[in-house]
């Protein structure tokens, strides 16, 4: 059987196994024998177990079976689906690929976001990853008419909003952030490093909004609210994992009701970074700060410098 017809059933499978919480394998094979890709045959339970392997060892998800209740599969480690994890990312990507694979009859009808791969730039670094060793970049930062060269260890890379970004660590134990798109040249060398053992790239971006690490800004308890249909928006999709809906007592409503007739309040416990307060700014009047203070001041203010623009 060809790869991409393999990768095609493992995906369905995580996909069908995720969906139900608990499945039977009869189950399982009914779902199957729906699909075009079971050509009318079922799915021996032989290719189910190496399925399941395969699926353990490409995308480090595990399915396991309740022995006691009927011998249903589920997924062990469903959190890793729930996550900003590789293997959220790679399901969701191959999942969406499959699918648009198979409807080429509209393709036109079909619009995607463009997210660059850059190509060698980061099949270099990621080579280096593996190697534990160091690289050299020449790095050019935005409205600056030179570049700079720069040797770090690559502790981890990061996809946000359609660009890949580098977190590189110094001998002095400091680290920084990079931009693919930035990036001139990238060459590997022969100095090997250790990464930290400590060190977990989730846990490293925890507080923050997206890739602003190093402006000194600490956590902070921030309460947005939301008017008309942005309440909607900030519950599909949360702006950081600590994010809370908070409770509201409305005279109009009923007592513990979670919203009012105009607004909602969502709080937050990160680092208030410029790429956060960029977020904040880009919802204009459908997302306000309420605290802390010097915060929603200094939103205020910069719209306030957006309206004097057009003013003129």
């Amino acid at each position: 059987m060809k790869t991409p017809t393999l990768f095609k059933e493992y995906i369905w499978l995580v996909n069908t196994i995720s969906r139900a919480g608990k499945i039977s394998l009869n189950d399982i094979n009914r779902k199957w024998m729906q699909t075009d890709m079971s050509e009318g045959l079922p799915l021996p339970r032989t290719t189910f177990n190496r399925h399941k392997d395969a699926i353990e060892d490409i995308f480090g998800i595990y399915i396991d079976c309740d022995r006691k209740n009927g011998y249903r599969y589920y997924i062990g480690n469903e959190e890793v689906l729930r996550e900003e994890s590789v293997q959220n990312w790679m399901l969701s990507t191959l999942t969406v690929s499959n699918l648009v694979s198979e409807s080429m009859s509209i393709q036109q009808r079909i619009v995607l976001e463009n997210i660059p791969s850059d190509g060698e730039h980061l099949e270099a670094v990621v080579k280096a990853m593996k190697e534990n060793k160091k690289i050299e970049i020449q790095y050019r930062r935005y409205q600056s008419s030179s570049s700079k060269t720069f040797t770090l260890s690559p502790y981890c890379i990061k996809l946000f909003r359609q660009r890949w970004y580098l977190l590189g660590r110094f001998n002095d134990g400091g680290f920084a952030m990079f931009s693919f798109d930035r990036i001139e040249t990238i060459q590997s060398t022969d100095e090997a490093f250790k990464i930290d053992k400590t060190f977990n790239a989730s846990d490293f971006f925890s507080e923050c909004y997206g890739v602003v690490i190093g402006d000194g800004s600490k956590p902070e308890r921030i309460t947005l609210r939301a008017f008309g249909k942005e309440k909607y928006y900030l519950r599909d999709l949360p702006l950081h994992h600590t994010q809370k809906e908070l409770k509201k007592k409305s005279p109009s409503q009923p007592e513990g009701t979670a919203e009012t007739d105009d607004y909602t309040d969502f709080q937050v416990c990160m680092r208030p970074t410029a790429d956060l307060q960029g977020q904040i700014l880009s919802r204009g009047a459908w997302l306000k700060v309420i605290e802390p203070k010097w915060l929603a001041e200094s939103i205020r203010q910069k719209h306030e410098e957006a309206m004097k623009i057009y003013q003129k």
